[in-house]
C-alpha cells in the first residue's frame, strides 16, 4: 500500500478554513489565528526537539545509565516515527528531513573538529564529537520549511533559474568549510543572493486570499526564529560556543547571517522536493 499523500492535518486544515466568522474585524482576527495555528504545525517537529532540550536540561537525572544525548537522540526517532506512524508528516517530508540530516552532521563534523562549538556531555550514540541528536537540529528546519510550503500553498514570481539558485547553495556550503582557510566570501554570497532573489515574492494563502511577501524578507524572518531557538538550545547545554566555555552567555546577533546562508541551503533542498510554482 502507498503511503498517504496526505496527513491528518489536511482535514482539520479543510474545516477551519470553512468556518464562516462574522466579517468585518473578525475576518481579519481569525485569519491572525489561523496563520499562529498553521504555523505552529509547520513547527511541529522543531517545538517538541525544542521542549526536549529544555526538559532534559531542567530534569533529566545527572547519574542516569542512559546519557541525556542518547536519550535526545532516542526520543527524536520516536519522534519521527510516531508522526509517519499516526499520518503528521508525509514520506517526502520525512525524506527531506533525512537529507538535513546527513548535511547537518557532515557539517557538525568539521565545525566541532575546527572548534566552532562542542557538545559538552558525553554520549554512546555520537561520531567523533558530534552526538547523532545534533542532525535532528538540522532536520527539524528543513521539516519546517517542508511542512510550511504544503500547509500555505507556496507560489512564486519571478523565481530565478533553478540551476542558478542551486549552484549559490553549493557556494555557500563550500564556504562554510573554506573560510577556515580562504578568505571568507560571505558578503559576495549575501549580493549574489539578492541579486538573484530581489524581485522574487512568495505568495501563500492563509485562509481565502493570497498574500505576499519579499522572499529574501521571509527568509530573515526564519533566520530570526532559528537564532532565537539556538539560544534556547546553548540554555539547554545542547551545545556550547567557546564564548559560553564558563557561563551561558547569548547567541551574538551577528550568527544571524550565518543562519540566513544555512536557512537557504535547507530552502533549496526543500525545493528539490516541491519544485517551485509559478503564480497564475
Amino acid at each position: 500500500m502507498s503511503a498517504p499523500a496526505h496527513t491528518r492535518f489536511a482535514a482539520v486544515r479543510t474545516a477551519l478554513e470553512q468556518y464562516e466568522p462574522r466579517p468585518g474585524w473578525h475576518s481579519w482576527i481569525y485569519e491572525f489565528l489561523l496563520f499562529g495555528f498553521k504555523q505552529s504545525w509547520a513547527c511541529l517537529f522543531g517545538g517538541l526537539m525544542l521542549a526536549l532540550l529544555l526538559a532534559t536540561h531542567l530534569f533529566y537525572p545527572a547519574n542516569a545509565a542512559l546519557a541525556r544525548y542518547d536519550f535526545l537522540t532516542l526520543a527524536a526517532l520516536a519522534i519521527q516515527a510516531a508522526m509517519l506512524a499516526f499520518r503528521l508528516e508525509t514520506l517526502e517530508e520525512a525524506k527531506v528531513i533525512l537529507a538535513f540530516h546527513a548535511v547537518g552532521t557532515v557539517m557538525e563534523l568539521f565545525k566541532t573538529a575546527a572548534g566552532s562549538w562542542l557538545y559538552p556531555e558525553p554520549s554512546l550514540l555520537r561520531i567523533g564529537g558530534v552526538p547523532l541528536f545534533s542532525g535532528f537540529m538540522y532536520a527539524a528546519v528543513g521539516s519546517y520549511l517542508a511542512r510550511v510550503w504544503r500547509i500555505f500553498d507556496f507560489r512564486f514570481t519571478a523565481y530565478p533559474s533553478p540551476l542558478l539558485a542551486g549552484g549559490v547553495a553549493v557556494l555557500i556550503y563550500v564556504n562554510f568549510f573554506a573560510h577556515h582557510w580562504l578568505p571568507d566570501f560571505r558578503l559576495a554570497l549575501f549580493i549574489g543572493l539578492i541579486g538573484l532573489f530581489a524581485r522574487t515574492r512568495v505568495w501563500f494563502r492563509v485562509w481565502r486570499e493570497d498574500r505576499w511577501m519579499p522572499l529574501l524578507l521571509g527568509w530573515l524572518l526564519v533566520a530570526l526564529f532559528i537564532w532565537f531557538a539556538e539560544n534556547i538550545g546553548t540554555f539547554a547545554n545542547a551545545w556550547r560556543y567557546p564564548s559560553q566555555k564558563h557561563a551561558w552567555a547569548m547567541v551574538s546577533p551577528a550568527k544571524l547571517g550565518a543562519w540566513y546562508l544555512l536557512m537557504y541551503i535547507s530552502f533549496i533542498l526543500v525545493a528539490v522536493v516541491h519544485k517551485p510554482q509559478g503564480k497564475a
